[in-house]
C-alpha cells in the first residue's frame, strides 16, 4: 500500500428530495440537501480517494457553482475521481465508509452499495467495507436531522510500463 486518504461530508436532510447512499436510492420521508444527489457516502469516498493522491477536495474538483453538476449522480463522481487518481498512476486497493444516521437503517443496501463501489472503482467487493452507527440522539445527526459518512481509502501505485 503507497498511499491512505481520508473522507468526510455531511449533508441535511429535507423533504422533497430523494435519498441517496452509495449510488442506491433508499425509500424514506427525506433526502439529503445538496447541488448534486448529495450521497454523502460516495462524497467522502470521492474525498478519501483524491486526499490519498495529494489532490484538492470534492467541492474544488466539483464546485457547486458548475452547474454541469447539478443533480449529478456521485456515482459519476466517484468515476470522475477514479480518473483524477488514475492519471497520478494510483489504483483504489481497499475502502472502508462508516454511515452516522438515525435513520433510515442501511443494513439491506449494503450489499447493493458494496457492488456499485466495486463496479465503479473496478475492485473486489469484498474489499469494501460499509458499516452504519446512530449518533446516539446528539446534534444534528442524532436528531435526525442530517446524515453524515466517513471512508477510509488505501491506493497502491500502478507499475510503470
Amino acid at each position: 500500500m503507497d498511499r491512505v486518504g481520508l473522507g468526510y461530508d455531511i449533508h441535511r436532510l429535507v423533504k422533497g428530495r430523494k435519498l441517496f447512499l452509495g449510488g442506491v436510492q433508499i425509500p424514506f420521508t427525506k433526502g439529503l440537501l445538496g447541488h448534486s444527489d448529495a450521497d454523502v457516502l460516495l462524497h467522502a469516498v470521492c474525498d478519501a480517494l483524491l486526499g490519498a493522491a495529494g489532490e484538492r477536495d470534492i467541492g474544488y474538483h466539483f464546485p457547486t457553482t458548475d452547474d454541469a453538476y447539478k443533480g449529478i449522480s456521485s456515482l459519476e463522481l466517484l468515476s470522475q475521481a477514479l480518473r483524477i487518481i488514475k492519471k497520478k498512476k494510483y489504483q483504489p486497493v481497499n475502502v472502508d465508509v462508516v454511515v452516522l444516521a438515525e435513520a433510515p437503517k442501511i443494513g439491506k443496501y449494503v450489499d447493493q452499495i458494496k457492488k456499485n463501489i466495486a463496479a465503479v472503482l473496478k475492485i473486489q467487493k469484498n474489499r469494501i467495507g460499509i458499516k452504519a452507527t446512530t449518533n446516539e440522539g446528539v446534534g444534528l445527526i442524532g436528531q435526525g436531522q442530517a446524515i453524515a459518512a466517513l471512508a477510509i481509502v488505501s491506493l497502491n501505485k500502478l507499475a510503470s510500463k
